[in-house]
């Protein structure tokens, strides 16, 4: 096997086997053949010189004039004088393709994502070219695994400004997402700093990443003022992964009263994980600031931007108390030594350039909207639902009556090409939930909204 190329021509991977019966110049062309037709030489690509690829390939110059020579007779290269021999346009072979059965649905309430064909393309490429041309070469080896200070730095900025947390730069841990976070805090608390306690409900992915660190959480109910801080006290927990701006999944806004109870209990020598995970999104109710900015020595702070930008980037932050950095970077560190330099440096300059609020701004518009829409839409086709969560985010929860039987819904709205996820996996005992669904709306156009409630509503007969 050899590797061809020039500074103007592709480097061709060709196998050439010494051993086989085979003439070798009949393995070369057959391997360009492949090539070509399967698309990884594409029309009018340049191919290296007859002299070139016989050097590279250590063959005779007339064995590759030969292979070449087939190859044009038969049409999958040409020749012309003056601009040496390139791929002809041939067919390639295209994979299968998945069947639209088994693709997608028709409509998907999946929770937690935003609109994905809103992504600001062209402001994150600006971002990335501008951000590129003010880096030092040396950011693109192995460098900080917090992150880069510069990235540190406009985060920082952008959660005083908008979140009221007390966020040092020095304190802040990127990383690939609240998921990351929450498995890198699995893996740094010490004993002292557990058990550890989770709104019960609560996001059911975290449960099973603290699962898989070695940590049974222990249920704490939440109820219509959020999470239930008599019930946490009197648990053996020494800290707790909350989400008080807007609990997941239930929509609920920790009340003042409870907010001051957790920080109390918080500086009695306990930590509170505050899981910010939508706060960004608000539309019938005043902005509730990050407890972190209240106790901020007694509270670790996570953002992401699954929420705003897409979740594909994996782009998310801690903000931690000073004594607990040097276990969570070194967390960091073990996991995967840091996160992508590239995506840093264009959310950095998203941030300070302001395209990142603009962008913002742009969603709360577009979001109330669909909010607006899957609740119209309920109230038309699913009177009897009741609905949580409403002020704020990028799902609502949906309660059905006692017994209602919301497995059937749910397989039966898939077979009509409509995805649903039911409530019981946020419960740490799904068999006692409450029937309901998780509706994502931001996804979604409104016509789909009205689409997909109306075939839940037939499921539901």
């Amino acid at each position: 096997m050899a590797v061809s190329g020039t500074s103007s021509a592709p480097e061709l991977l060709v196998e050439l086997d010494r051993t086989a019966v085979e003439p070798l110049h009949r393995q070369l062309a057959d391997g360009l053949r492949t090539a070509i037709r399967t698309g990884r030489l594409a029309a009018d690509t340049r191919m290296p010189s007859t002299r070139v690829l016989a050097a590279d390939l250590g063959v005779s110059r007339r064995l590759v004039v030969d292979a070449y020579s087939q190859l044009v007779a038969e049409g999958f290269l040409s020749s012309r004088h003056g601009s040496g021999t390139r791929v002809a346009t041939v067919e390639i072979a295209s994979p299968p393709r998945q069947s639209e059965s088994t693709r997608r649905y028709d409509v998907d309430f999946l929770p937690g994502s935003p609109d994905l064909r809103s992504f600001p393309r062209a402001a994150w490429m600006r971002a990335l070219r501008a951000g590129l041309a003010e880096t030092a070469s040396e950011s693109f080896g192995y460098v900080e695994p917090q992150g880069l200070f510069a990235a540190r730095t406009a985060i920082a900025h952008y959660l005083r400004r908008t979140r009221g947390v007390q966020a040092d730069p020095r304190h802040i841990v990127l990383c690939s997402g609240a998921t990351q976070a929450i498995a890198l805090l699995g893996r740094a608390l010490q004993d002292d700093e557990l058990p550890l306690a989770m709104e019960d409900p609560g996001f059911w992915v975290h449960r099973m990443v603290l699962r898989h660190n070695g940590i049974e959480p222990i249920a704490v109910p939440v109820d219509d003022d959020g999470i239930d801080v008599a019930a946490l006290a009197a648990s053996e927990a020494k800290t707790v992964l909350t989400t008080p701006a807007h609990q997941s999944p239930t929509g609920v806004v920790l009340s003042a009263p409870r907010r001051t109870a957790l920080v109390e209990w918080a500086r009695e020598g306990h930590l509170v994980i505050e899981d910010d995970y939508d706060a960004e999104y608000r539309y019938d109710r005043a902005p509730v600031g990050a407890l972190q900015g209240i106790a901020p020595d007694r509270v670790i702070y996570l953002g992401s931007t699954s929420k705003t930008l897409a979740p594909g980037l994996r782009i998310g932050w801690m903000v931690v108390p000073p004594a607990l950095v040097g276990a969570i970077r070194l967390s960091k560190i073990l996991a995967d030594t840091g996160s992508s330099v590239m995506d840093q440096i264009a959310f950095t300059q998203l941030l300070t350039s302001g395209a990142y609020d603009r962008h913002l701004r742009q969603m709360r518009r577009r979001y109330v909207t669909r909010r607006n829409a899957l609740l119209a839409a309920l109230a038309r086709h699913l009177p009897q639902a009741t609905v949580l969560g409403a002020a704020a985010g990028v799902h609502l929860t949906v309660r059905f009556p006692d017994g209602y039987p919301i497995a059937d819904l749910v397989r039966r709205a898939a077979a009509m090409r409509v995805n649903v996820e039911p409530l019981a996996p946020c419960y740490a005992d799904p068999a006692a939930a409450p029937p309901g669904l998780l509706l994502g709306y931001a996804n979604l156009t409104e016509s789909q909204i009205d689409a997909g409630v109306a075939t839940l509503a037939r499921a539901a007969l």
